[in-house]
């Protein structure tokens, strides 16, 4: 098990100590959600089926809604989801930092309706309704200890401005977004994760990811960019940008990356003729995904990548060169994992040399 979260860890590139566990039974923007048991955060994040609603109510002494469940073990957390409500319920307790709202069918926020709850740290929000117009920004501003904010699946037009500036994980995975609003993430210095995949951007201005100096994951997929956009944070080791129709990649297209370890373009058009052969040339990135494209030769990667997958496009030959710029007792390509499957080639087309370039190679798929 320790092995396991370690793998996790460093997949996630999370940060919290080795006590976490994580909770992966759930979307919650496709990114499994740490719970730091040193901190005492609820182990499990929807009590349907796992509880008697009747025994908790009955023995608990401490103030709940009646829309919600308030176990005794977990008395800071409130779990309000899959209700059918149409609001957030009110008279909140003022104990309340880990308040469950998912699956339920609400529109909008009010700060009114938090004005009780100072030390709120994570409000999950995920398969909602929430409109853009009808959330009130003074409602998230005020939660000046909320780290975790969860609105995947709901109906925002753009990312909300005047969030709290404490925030580590911002998640707004499919939603209707368009835009960031000005200065909404300028203050959120100890952002680390932030999704936004599958909405409907097409641009992200200069300025809009200015003051996200810790984020480390970004997710882009599943929008409407036609090339990689500008101005996205330095800081960024994990970037996804699959699922958006590409219409190549120039020299600089990942230009001022230093840390990007993790790149995934799979399913965005990519032909050979438009990806420029310094495109990759990035000495920090560890795994590389050009899967799912229109591919007729593989491009040429950095000799320090460990990872390549480029199943599902119309590879018709293998060229040592894009892999070893030149081959020796000292330089040879630290490629573990090749994935080659699905296109025009087969197993006897490899060049003899092939084995000297890729001397650390564990797995070739064909």
């Amino acid at each position: 098990m320790t092995l396991l979260h370690c793998a996790v860890l460093v997949l996630l590139c999370a940060f919290d100590s080795v006590s976490a566990t994580v909770i992966t039974d759930m979307d919650y923007g496709g990114i499994p959600i740490w719970i730091d048991r040193v901190l005492d955060e609820p182990s499990v994040l929807s009590l349907q089926g796992r509880m008697d609603r009747a025994w908790y109510r009955a023995n608990n002494p401490q103030a709940c809604p009646k829309e919600c469940d308030c176990p005794i073990h977990w008395p800071t957390a409130l779990y309000c989801d899959h209700r059918g409500l149409a609001d957030i319920p009110d008279r909140l307790p003022d104990r309340t930092e880990y308040l469950f709202l998912q699956h339920n069918n609400i529109s909008s926020m009010s700060s009114s309706l938090l004005t009780n709850v100072t030390g709120l740290r994570w409000l999950i929000l995920d398969h909602n309704k929430l409109q853009s117009k009808k959330l009130d920004q003074a409602a998230l501003q005020n939660q000046t200890r909320l780290w975790y904010f969860f609105a995947n699946h709901n109906r925002l037009t753009s990312v909300p401005g005047a969030l709290p500036a404490g925030l580590k994980q911002l998640r707004l995975a499919h939603n209707q977004i368009s835009s960031i609003s000005p200065g909404a993430l300028n203050n959120l210095h100890n952002l680390t994760l932030l999704l936004l995949q599958g909405n409907r951007l097409q641009t992200i201005k200069e300025g809009d990811l200015k003051g996200l100096l810790s984020l480390n994951l970004l997710d882009l997929s599943g929008n409407l960019f036609s090339s990689v956009p500008r101005h996205l944070a330095s800081s960024v080791q994990q970037l996804y940008l699959s699922n958006n129709t590409l219409s190549g990649l120039e020299s600089d297209s990942f230009k001022g990356f230093l840390k990007l370890k993790f790149l995934r373009l799979s399913r965005c058009g990519l032909r050979s003729t438009g990806v420029h052969q310094q495109a990759f040339n990035l000495s920090s990135l560890v795994e590389l995904d050009l899967s799912y494209n229109k591919l007729t030769s593989i491009p040429t990667v950095p000799s320090t990548l460990q990872y390549l997958y480029l199943e599902a496009n119309q590879i018709q030959a293998f060229n040592t060169s894009s892999f070893c710029r030149e081959v020796g007792p000292l330089s040879y390509s630290w490629m573990k994992i090749l994935r080659l499957e699905g296109n025009k080639m087969s197993y006897q087309q490899l060049p003899p040399d092939w084995v000297f370039c890729l001397r650390a190679l564990q797995s070739i798929y064909i």
